[in-house]
Formats: structure tokens, sequence, C-alpha cells
């Protein structure tokens, strides 16, 4: 008995989400084929041209757009910020610093400080948890 191994394909647009980039900005043969798990690892140890250029100077995805800017994707939204942007937009938004954008960066911050506090409370559980059971035994 043989096996048959199938090889792993995605979509065009779940590859661009794993590269970083704006599926629209990627080549045509990119957006109308598919791409093989093998394909996808060889793109991103090797980037071609297009891939670099792409990551360098975008447009790019909301995901890299908020990265880029500190803040949350909805926070994006709420900036009105629903397009793609390059990185020459997003440098401008940075050096033109708009309220929304101090605004958010400030509760990006927060959420952040919560997400520390808490972990930091789940260890101090983890720990006192451990404690009390070698006391247990």
């Amino acid at each position: 008995m043989t096996s048959h191994q199938t090889t792993q394909t995605m979509k065009p647009a779940t590859a661009a989400k794993k590269l970083g980039v704006y599926l629209e900005a990627t080549p045509a043969e990119f957006q109308e084929g598919v791409v093989s798990r093998s394909e996808l690892n060889a793109l991103q140890a090797d980037p071609p041209q297009w891939l670099q250029e792409l990551r360098r100077t975008g447009p790019h995805p909301r995901p890299v757009v908020a990265a880029k800017l500190g803040v949350s994707i909805a926070g994006l939204a709420r900036g009105g910020v629903t397009e793609a942007l390059t990185t020459e937009q997003i440098d401008a938004l940075k050096q033109e610093n708009p309220e929304w954008l101090q605004k958010e960066r400030a509760t990006q911050a927060e959420v952040r400080k919560e997400a520390v506090r808490i972990k930091e409370k789940n260890a101090q559980r983890a720990e006192e948890s451990e404690e009390s059971k070698d006391k247990r035994s």
C-alpha cells in the first residue's frame, strides 16, 4: 500500500496574510494562483524583489499599519483609517500625530499595561497554588 501525501495549499489571501503584505498589491500571478506550504516557506526564507519592496514601502495591510502606528486595528477604524497605507503615508501620520492617534496610542499602552498586570497576577496565583500543594504533600 503506497501513501500519497497531498501538497498543502492555501488561497492567495491566506498566503498574503502570512507574509504580512496587502494582497491587492501583489503580482497578478500571486493573486490568481494557489500557494503551497513549500512555496510560502521559500517566499519567507528568500523573498523575491517584489515582496521585499512591498514589505519596505507598502501598501501595507491594516494589521501592519496598526503595528507600525502602535495602535489596534479597531483604533485605526475609529481614526477613520480603513484603507491600506504606504510606509510614506504611515510616516506622515506619525509626523502629523493627530489627536485620534495620540488617544489610540494611549489606549493601546493601557491595554498592554493591563495585560502585563494580569499575567503577573496569574503567575503569582500559580506560584501560591504550587506552594499550598507542596505544604499539603
